[in-house]
């Protein structure tokens, strides 16, 4: 019954079929959202506004490896798609780390301000 409804071959075929568009959305959402969570983390915001910018950032990132594991399903394996991979994962890690220990972040922020100000 599940299967019938959510096909992922049909799935992976549309991912592939938009893929200009799907990128072009993803990549600038991707940096976008991580920027956010690593502002929220050096800014000492609540963990809960932390989390839920890495949530969305993370989300984001996971799109971006499964949209890319589609062309590694097919063969494609070209610079691009490791360039998407390198990016969304290199998003996952920086939000995983603005989330669970935000103080680099807040020492950074502490070090421009230093620096602004002098």
């Amino acid at each position: 019954m599940l299967n019938s409804v959510f096909d992922l071959a049909t799935l992976a075929e549309l991912s592939r079929i938009h893929c200009i568009g799907i990128c072009a959305v993803l990549v600038p959402s991707n940096l976008l959202a991580t920027s956010a969570t690593m502002v929220l983390a050096a800014i000492d915001r609540s963990a809960g506004l932390r989390w839920m910018s890495g949530g969305i950032a993370s989300l984001l990132a996971v799109a971006m490896v499964l949209h890319v594991w589609t062309w590694f399903a097919v063969g494609v394996v070209r610079v691009p798609t490791f360039v998407l991979l390198a990016l969304a994962s290199l998003c996952l890690g920086l939000n995983a780390w603005a989330v669970f220990n935000p103080k680099p972040f807040k020492q950074l922020d502490r070090w421009k301000q230093s620096i602004v100000e002098s």
